[in-house]
């Protein structure tokens, strides 16, 4: 072990979709050991406005909750501080620092036809070309096309003169600390960043009519960026010398950083409301064969790159519950995953990633109706719904799995799911089964563990990503599955890859019908200013 190393507290905020949860970390110079010590509900809200939007007052209480609990549980003083969080989303603050308005959720519908506006604009491959990160509609590029056509002028106005874009967890670290910098892996994801050149596309961005002024410095994870400020803290004794160190602030980017790889050509899933699926690599991969398989590429740590696919993940199992609730019952994601293994496999199956199953609302419903639609048994009842989900999900990792190793010339030797959606043992062993590889499971707090990793950079405690490794090695044991099954995981493979084609192929014609509208809109304008 490397003698530099000491003891040190830090703690992690971990922010997700669903939930948030503020983490105390002890590290005794060769393990972690983490203890929650707050965890909270984040729900968005519609607002006057009709869009939907996060609740950044309530989640500030809450991180300041955790903050509170955890000084009165560590018998030592913080060390330091970090935050992560999904990507795609921000909000901006003025010339003086004041937060102007609740971030806007990607799930809020002002994007749609966003990006085939983008595309009209400047085209599809010149989008990927100078960013390298896959085409979605909810990407922040097409956030930020929304925004700056705005028919109320409200969000447009956000984009004035003296006022800075920030992403969600660099907001928090704004709170924390002060700092107006965006985090290099939260920039990443955003559609708007240059991965090829390390620095924002704003080429692209003034083709598009986006202003660029409003972005800021971007910054690598394990940048210290300053003390945490007594108003955040409440001046507890135990903030006094506590750094904000920017962890991955992409929850994905802290994951990746403890899986615990045994072998390079591993994959991973980082496996929570969105599934994403990729291998680690040391540049960017930007040409055709990414960009038809609609890979991107996100900023890792220490000058890595995540080459992944972004899917649709637990989200739909959570808005099921949702409904259930709202139904009166009322399931744990255990007691779900336990009826569903009652459940022949494969009876029925959707694509996770349909646009029907993006916005929050009646998931069930829609997973009925997806499969009346397509011809296949409408799910009854509970067991089946919750069947539907994780049997549809395991075939879409095969997918991006089988995409990966196309573009990468390289098969992985095996799976690493991490995350919340690792305590899924169906899915674990569906993954495995429906992809032919083994499944390495765990740890459960990668994002965390991750994040807490990072923020040992600072300090000089640990080096590089493998002694970040050897100390995830030294307190965490994956749990394996190997692939197994009857044998019908190809038949529904190929059920699964049909509904894609055909889904695909629907929204292609959407896409050229809104396209001669458009057309058609134009020419009569003209004609009628003629």
């Amino acid at each position: 072990m490397n003698a530099r190393r000491t003891r040190r507290n830090v703690l992690a905020v971990d922010l997700g979709a669903e939930s948030g949860r503020v983490v105390l970390g002890g590290f005794d110079g060769s393990a972690i050991r983490t203890q929650e010590v707050h965890r909270f509900a984040n729900t968005p809200r519609t607002g006057p406005d009709g869009v939907l939007r996060w609740d950044l007052d309530r989640l500030w209480r809450d991180v300041r909750d955790g903050l509170g609990k955890a000084a009165a549980l560590s018998p030592d003083p913080i060390d330091s501080v970090g935050v992560d969080t999904w990507g795609l989303d921000h909000g901006f603050i003025d010339e003086r620092g004041a937060i102007l308005d609740d971030p806007v959720s990607h799930r809020d519908g002002r994007t749609r036809g966003m990006l085939a506006e983008a595309a009209r604009l400047v085209g599809r491959k010149r989008l990927y070309a100078e960013t390298g990160t896959q085409l979605m509609e909810i990407n922040t590029i097409f956030q930020m096309l929304a925004d700056v056509r705005d028919g109320q002028g409200r969000e447009r106005e956000r984009y004035a003169a003296g006022n800075r874009l920030l992403m969600l967890p660099d907001l928090f670290h704004h709170l924390l600390c002060g700092s107006t910098v965006a985090e290099y892996t939260a920039a990443s994801t955003t559609g708007a960043y240059d991965m090829t050149r390390r620095r924002w596309a704003t080429g692209l961005l003034d083709d598009l009519g986006i202003p660029t002024g409003v972005l800021p410095e971007v910054v690598d994870p394990g940048t210290d960026l300053g003390p945490v400020l007594p108003e955040a803290s409440a001046g507890h004794p135990a903030y006094r010398n506590t750094r904000v160190v920017a962890p991955g602030s992409h929850d994905t980017a802290s994951a990746v950083v403890s899986v615990p790889f045994a072998d390079a050509s591993a994959a991973y899933i980082s496996s929570g409301t969105w599934s994403l699926i990729g291998v680690e690599t040391d540049a960017p991969r930007v040409d055709e064969a990414t960009r038809r398989a609609n890979l991107t590429n996100e900023g890792g740590v220490l000058g890595t790159v995540r080459l992944l696919r972004n899917c649709m993940g637990l989200w739909l199992l959570q808005e099921c519950r949702n409904q259930w609730a709202r139904e009166g019952r009322r399931y744990g994601y255990g007691e779900l995953a336990a009826l569903a293994a009652e459940v022949p496999a494969g009876r029925s199956v959707v694509n996770p990633d349909h646009p029907d199953f993006v916005a929050p609302g009646d998931m069930t419903g829609r997973i009925r109706r997806y499969c009346a639609r397509t011809g296949q048994p409408v799910p009854d009842g509970v067991a089946e719904t919750a069947r539907v989900v994780v049997d549809s999900l395991a075939l879409g990792y095969r997918r991006v799995l089988e995409d990966l190793a196309r573009v990468t010339g390289r098969r992985p030797s095996a799976v690493h799911i991490v995350g919340g959606g690792s305590r899924n043992a169906l899915l674990d062993q569906l993954t495995a089964d429906v992809s032919g590889l083994p499944v390495l499971s765990g740890p459960v707090e990668a994002t965390a563990l991750g994040n807490m990793l990072v923020q040992l950079l600072a300090p000089g405690e640990l080096a590089d990503l493998s002694e970040m490794r050897e100390v995830v090695r030294a307190g965490q044991r994956p749990e394996l599955y190997e692939p197994g099954g009857d044998g019908s995981a190809d038949e529904r493979y190929g059920r699964y890859r049909e509904l894609v084609a055909a889904d695909a192929a629907d929204a292609a014609d959407a896409a050229d019908a809104a396209d001669a509208a458009a057309g058609a809109a134009g020419a009569g304008t003209a004609e009628t200013e003629t």
